[in-house]
């Protein structure tokens, strides 16, 4: 009967212990997805005075929508929170989209090797941004399921597992994805 009880408490404690293990990994990959995130916004933040720079060369009357690409990159650097910084990174999205959008009045900056080459760098990192934001969500969905489910949901908060929030596009980005895209000819 001692060898019953004690083979139980051994099942449980390693169980706790299996169960401790595969929560912190989960968190730990939620983390690393965070990261990842900021490596790719860091990206795009450098790009963005080399592109403003290159416009400015072939649009210079151009100077609001120059100055508030600049402004809306010095915000997003400087965001003190992830309410602040996702605000300003959306912000600066469309000012970015609407910096992109100058090479189609300037046939001259479209054709200019700089700006389709930094362009593309945008592109680039701007792919590479969708990506970590999905594979984000995905590693917080997991992380939040594991730490309601039960049982671990009995000890998961007391130990220090906190839900994660997703990263959330913005009602504006939201809009612009479910809209159908407009075709004139």
């Amino acid at each position: 009967m001692e060898w019953v009880v004690l083979g139980i408490v051994v099942v449980a404690v390693l169980w706790l212990i299996m169960t401790y293990n595969g929560l912190v990994a989960m968190r730990q990959r939620a983390a690393q997805a965070e990261a990842d995130i900021d490596v790719q916004l860091k990206q795009r933040h450098d790009l963005v005075p080399s592109l403003v720079e290159v416009v400015k060369g072939y649009a210079s009357h151009e100077k609001g929508t120059l100055e508030s690409v600049i402004q809306l990159r010095n915000a997003a650097m400087s965001a003190s929170n992830p309410a602040d910084a996702a605000k300003t990174e959306q912000a600066l999205t469309g000012a970015l989209g609407r910096l992109i959008a100058l090479g189609e009045a300037y046939p001259d900056l479209k054709a200019s090797a700089n700006f389709q080459t930094l362009q593309e760098q945008l592109m680039d990192v701007e792919n590479k941004l969708a990506a970590s934001r999905r594979f984000l969500n995905n590693a917080v969905s997991e992380y939040n399921a594991a730490i309601e489910a039960f049982p671990a949901a009995l000890f998961a908060r007391s130990m220090g597992f906190q839900p994660k929030t997703f990263y959330d596009l913005g009602e504006t980005q939201r809009q612009a994805l479910d809209a159908p895209p407009a075709i004139k000819f």
